[in-house]
């Protein structure tokens, strides 16, 4: 791997997660949400989706052309690996389609499958490491031989906004070739979100890929920026 990378500003800070480890946590969030938003009604839409655990990077399209590929560094500051994040052949390098934001920014999740990883174990501590690693190779010829994969969760900058919601976002993006986690769902209540945990935690091995928890989003892009972030975590998620 190499350090000599450019490094590149972040449009929008790529933010860390707060942890639920339980009910309790899990509810405390509820009711800061449901109390911030002044709502009574507790049956607010979430948005769940398996965490992965690999790399994070960020996919900067201009007029629907893939530019600048950035890994997620300090939140703040990442590096350009564009070159080795082209050599992926499931990101989309243009995107053709309808009523294409001028900026779209998408953010990732690079993993290497389980499957995968076993032919390439004598080289690499686990999985993650194989991608972090991957991801740095100064040719990016290198790179291309590792089996990297892609899962598209979020986005950073859109001009103009056109998403209303998270699962608008999910069902657009998929619509233009990119690749999202299929083990979505839309929850409401804390019964919902404990039920899907489970089944995910009984899924979990048999995945092709690690993950290390759920993430759960307010749905409503209105509500997620009229409880904000603070300075390292949304208060949406």
């Amino acid at each position: 791997p190499s350090n000599k990378f450019s490094k590149v500003s972040h449009l929008k800070p790529m933010l860390s997660l707060s942890n639920a480890f339980d009910k309790n946590d899990m509810e405390d969030f509820l009711k800061k949400v449901n109390n911030f938003l002044n709502i009574k009604n507790e049956n607010l839409e979430f948005f769940s989706e398996p965490k992965i655990d690999g790399i994070s990077a960020t996919l900067i399209y201009e007029n629907g052309v893939l530019k600048k590929g950035l890994s997620r560094g300090d939140g703040i500051i990442g590096e350009d690996i564009l070159e080795n994040l082209k050599t992926i052949s499931s990101i989309p390098k243009k995107i053709i389609g309808r009523d294409l934001p001028k900026i779209l920014e998408i953010r990732c999740e690079i993993y290497i499958g389980k499957k995968d990883f076993l032919n390439l174990k004598n080289k690499f501590a686990n999985p993650r490491n194989a991608a972090g690693g991957s991801l740095r190779q100064k040719k990016s010829e290198d790179t291309a031989k590792i089996p990297l994969k892609y899962f598209a969760y979020g986005f950073g900058a859109v001009e103009p906004m056109i998403f209303k919601t998270q699962s608008d976002f999910f069902e657009k993006i998929t619509n233009w070739n990119f690749i999202t986690n299929p083990l979505i769902k839309i929850v409401s209540n804390l019964d919902e979100i404990e039920k899907q945990h489970t089944l995910l935690d009984e899924e979990r091995s048999k995945l092709d890929y690690d993950i290390d928890g759920i993430v759960y989003k307010v749905n409503d892009f209105n509500l997620q920026k009229r409880l904000g972030n603070t300075s390292n975590s949304p208060g949406w998620a």
